[in-house]
């Protein structure tokens, strides 16, 4: 197979923060205002990956209503809205969008995972260069970045959310005839204990929307002074 040499576009499936509508798993310990805060941080620092990511790059918010405000946060990304359906039907549906726009190797994150850095995406998008399918592996058993340079199988009856996810996604590609890479393992931020293992990690981050989250967490009472 001949991939196209030039970098892969990377993708930011997201929400636009407000009260209620994004990281309630966080607002269920930490309430409502804390979690938005939070949200608002976390989507910075996958806005900061965006930014710096030497290719192409498309920002999904899950609301055709928020194409607008997605459009503010990025002047150079391509901005789609996400469709109707679980998270796989909605994935299925972008993937073939972007594919059809002339994107042919894709990146996808969400805005749960500051810990990843450039040195990540840039071997992910190595890795695609020999293998059909890259996957970052989140340790709850979920994945972090899944990558792509063939459309993705049929993902709406994957087990989302659970700890079965970044198996069963392997899984359901190899059968497809995918070649398959698992390029690494880290964490993402889905409940309020995460928080803690993420203010050790991001103590010596010097990128600038790391620290400003780092601030957000001490405000709100996290810290991890190990």
């Amino acid at each position: 197979m001949t991939f196209d040499p030039a970098e892969p576009c990377l993708i930011l499936v997201c929400k636009r923060p407000a009260p209620g509508h994004a990281k309630q798993r966080l607002a269920a310990t930490l309430g409502q205002q804390a979690a938005l805060q939070a949200a608002q941080a976390l989507l910075a620092c996958a806005l900061e990956d965006l930014q710096q990511w030497p290719g192409p790059t498309a920002i999904a918010p899950d609301n055709p209503q928020h194409l607008g405000w997605s459009q503010t946060l990025n002047r150079h990304a391509t901005c789609v809205a996400q469709g109707d359906g679980n998270l796989g039907e909605r994935l299925n549906a972008l993937d073939r969008t972007l594919r059809s726009a002339g994107q042919h190797r894709l990146m996808y994150i969400g805005s749960d995972c500051p810990a990843l850095r450039q040195c990540d995406y840039l071997h992910v998008a190595a890795l695609l260069q020999r293998f059909d399918t890259v996957l970052m592996s989140a340790r709850d058993g979920g994945v972090v970045l899944m990558a792509s340079s063939r459309p993705w199988p049929d993902l709406r009856d994957l087990p989302w959310s659970t700890e079965r996810l970044g198996s069963s996604l392997a899984q359901l590609c190899r059968a497809a005839g995918y070649s398959v890479a698992v390029a690494g393992e880290t964490f993402d931020i889905d409940h309020a204990e995460d928080l803690n293992d993420l203010a050790e990690a991001l103590r010596d981050d010097c990128r600038p929307a790391r620290q400003a989250l780092l601030a957000t967490l001490e405000r709100l009472g996290i810290r991890n002074d190990v």
